[in-house]
């Protein structure tokens, strides 16, 4: 699995939801509206999901296995700090 691009579309400042993110896949697959969530400890990757016939949320997409969720975790969490970054020596 080859992430190609992660574009921070949205960044927030109250709550927990810190930013909405889109990213591609192997030049192949688009996936949008990813979370980052900022948790008690440590911020997050929430993936897309949507509200079932029983009020319950469900993922859209998911990674199946630790190896896939801890790369596109690492390359969120990284992009994000990199857009942090860049927008804070904007303001300097």
């Amino acid at each position: 699995m080859e992430i190609n691009d992660i574009r921070i579309r949205k960044v927030l400042q109250d709550g927990r939801l810190r930013a909405v993110v889109s990213l591609t896949i192997d030049n192949a697959v688009a996936v949008h509206d990813i979370k980052l969530v900022q948790g008690d400890d440590r911020m997050f990757v929430a993936m897309p999901s949507r509200r079932d016939e029983a009020g319950m949320f469900r993922d859209i997409i998911h990674p199946i296995n630790p190896e896939a969720r801890s790369k596109l975790e690492t390359s969120i969490l990284g992009a994000y700090d990199d857009y942090m970054n860049a927008e804070q020596q904007l303001k300097q």
